[in-house]
């Protein structure tokens, strides 16, 4: 009898897991740009190497300014993890890397979603996350795969 409780929890899961993505939960962030900028989507590699800076040019050749929310935000840590592919505490010790060796700066850190959005609003080159509820203005929200 315990098997076959065992069995039908897992198969209820296995059920659970293949719903269609419509189901699942909702993205914790999302990605803006300035509002002049032509992009409505970018590739997911596009995002993380801007975030990296192993990327600095847009198509355009305007010069990719991209802002980061502080560490300890819910936003940072799933944008880090779904984007960057890697964990706040990783992303931060590629920085100090490229910081000593003197190949770069990480990106600006924001205390919250506003400044996020006022900077990529007077930015034109910038790109930027907030979290799924902030409030937008003269930013644009790109569509990422």
């Amino acid at each position: 009898m315990t098997r076959l409780l065992v069995l039908s929890l897992l198969a209820a899961g296995s059920a659970l897991a293949a719903l269609s993505p419509a189901m699942a939960e909702p993205a914790a962030f999302r990605v803006i740009v300035n509002a002049g900028n032509p992009a409505a989507k970018l590739d997911k590699q596009f995002v993380a190497d801007a975030f990296l800076k192993k990327r600095t040019r847009w198509g355009d050749d305007r010069a990719i300014q991209p802002v980061d929310l502080g560490q300890k935000t819910s936003a940072r840590g799933a944008f880090s993890h779904d984007i960057l592919g890697r964990d706040v505490a990783s992303v931060r010790r590629y920085w100090a890397q490229r910081v000593f060796s003197g190949r770069g700066v990480p990106p600006p850190e924001m205390a919250n979603d506003s400044e996020v959005v006022k900077f990529v609003a007077t930015h034109g080159g910038a790109i930027g996350y907030v979290t799924a509820g902030a409030e937008l203005a003269d930013v644009k929200v790109v569509e990422v795969d």
